[in-house]
């Protein structure tokens, strides 16, 4: 139990993968200019990340392993995270078509979101079980919903303040980012 309990916080606030591995920066940056639809980002990636290191975990061990073709680990992976995606995608249209057109094509893209294939390899890797893979994927998505929407926070209180005119759009969402990231960076200790 403390072994989840490491891997919970860890993941989340220590290792961010946002803010400390620089990890599913595209959606981070496309899709923070509003809280709500970053946090259906958040969810979307939460639900995807979580199922996909089961699905993963399970994929790895009882199919490449056996058939000793580990290599193989990147395809697999990408296809598990393809075909949930997909899923996703099919039922968000049915049960939230605001939400669907808010997210955009930023949607299809969680499937190339680095992120969720870096909490894939990283759980093999690490050598975690299959809970263990299960908690740091869920840990990680929740950390990443959690930068995300504090950032969407972020951009929409600078969006209501002067700013210099250099600075205005993208290069202060980067500065602020940078800040954040900073922030995060005072976990380290923590664990």
């Amino acid at each position: 139990m403390p072994k989840l309990l490491i891997i919970l916080i860890s993941s989340i606030l220590v290792n961010n993968f946002v803010m400390s591995r620089f990890l599913g920066i595209c959606p981070f940056l496309g899709v923070s200019k509003k809280t709500d639809t970053a946090l259906g980002m958040g969810l979307a990636v939460i639900f995807v990340i979580t199922v996909s290191s089961a699905f993963t975990y399970l994929v790895y061990q009882f199919l490449l392993v056996p058939l000793h073709v580990e290599y193989l680990y990147n395809i697999a992976f990408i296809l598990v995270i393809a075909s949930l995606v997909q899923m996703l995608e099919m039922v968000l249209q049915k049960v939230s078509p605001t939400l669907y057109s808010a997210l955009g094509v930023y949607l299809p893209l969680i499937t190339t979101n680095c992120a969720v294939l870096g909490v894939a390899v990283l759980n093999m890797q690490e050598g975690y079980n299959l809970l263990e893979s299960v908690v740091n994927g869920f840990a990680a998505a929740v950390g990443f919903t959690l930068g995300i929407t504090l950032f969407a926070g972020v951009r929409e209180r600078i969006e209501h303040n002067r700013i210099l005119s250099a600075f205005e759009g993208f290069p202060i969402a980067m500065i602020a980012a940078g800040l954040m990231a900073i922030a995060f960076f005072g976990f380290k200790g923590l664990i």
